[in-house]
């Protein structure tokens, strides 16, 4: 029988050499396989960009005669053309004023209202949270006529103010879902320490709560302004007026408008305008994406 041990025991650590060496094989299969998988990803990715980029600053004949060499002489002026000519800096304008007002909105009140379903308990919480879920699900392009009628008959209709409102109702249920978890998972000692101090309910939440879930409010920030910058149904119907038209708007206006006699340095070069800021507030904010996305649940 000791010998039958001393046997065992011996097979033993070869069997877990044995595993460690299969996990170890298994995880550099994997790595190898995923590694190459986004390396793919970002040549499929990067390259239209890039050549877009590039596009950007040749002339009509040079992009049709050689589409992927490097321009003879660097067009500086379709981005001028574009900007003046095509109106795309009016534009921009417009964007920025909408999508910055209605971000600043959106998140004010989001981050009000998941903090109080966070934090309180009342009557008709459990019913306010799923109505609002309940948003999510709802989709854009049914709730285009009424408001259209809605905005119509509140004097809106054409207006900022009123983009500016919709912006806000079709990100709020979002912004809600997503700060609703970070709200919950906040200490209850820090904010008994600042009712302790002398805090009330307002100083509280803007000085010592809000900036606790700063990492939060960022990313949802960065999803709300990726959607709310290209979004382009709910401008098309409830914004027609050509001066308030958004960049969306003045994208499809001006690739529409050139039937036959297509500039397509000029259109490439307003294309590199409207995603530069995008890539802008990305690259500046990647890590607060990578690291604070999570799920929010009704506890």
């Amino acid at each position: 029988m000791t010998a039958d041990r001393k046997t065992a025991s011996d097979r033993r650590p070869t069997r877990d050499r044995k595993l460690t060496q299969a996990v170890a094989s298994s995880d550099r299969r994997f790595a190898v396989v995923s590694h190459t998988l986004l390396i793919l990803w970002s040549v499929i990715v990067i390259v239209p960009m890039l050549w877009v980029l590039v596009s950007s600053f040749k002339s009509t004949g040079e992009i049709l005669s050689s589409p992927f060499s490097l321009p003879d002489h660097w067009r500086v002026e379709n981005y001028t053309h574009a900007w003046t000519d095509a109106s795309i800096g009016k534009y921009f304008l417009n964007s920025v004023i909408v999508v910055v007002c209605a971000l600043v909105l959106v998140m004010l009140l989001g981050a009000m209202c998941a903090y109080v379903l966070a934090r309180f308990q009342f009557p008709g919480r459990r019913v306010i949270y799923y109505v609002m879920l309940a948003g999510l699900t709802f989709p854009v392009f049914l709730a285009i006529v009424p408001l259209f009628f809605q905005l119509q008959n509140f004097g809106l209709l054409n207006t900022r103010p009123g983009l500016i409102l919709t912006y806000v109702a079709f990100a709020l249920p979002f912004t809600m879902f997503f700060l609703y978890s970070f709200f919950r998972s906040l200490p209850h000692d820090v904010y008994e320490a600042a009712q302790i101090d002398g805090a009330g309910e307002w100083r509280a939440f803007f000085q010592v709560m809000l900036p606790m879930a700063s990492p939060g409010m960022a990313a949802v920030a960065i999803f709300n302004f990726l959607g709310l910058w290209n979004q382009f149904l709910l401008p098309v119907a409830l914004n027609t007026d050509q001066d308030k038209w958004v960049l969306t708007q003045g994208m499809s206006a001006y690739a529409s408008s050139q039937v036959y006699d297509i500039d397509y340095g000029g259109l490439f070069a307003a294309i590199v305008i409207t995603v530069v800021p995008v890539l802008i507030v990305y690259i500046i904010f990647q890590r607060r994406i990578a690291g604070s996305v999570s799920q929010g649940t009704f506890r």
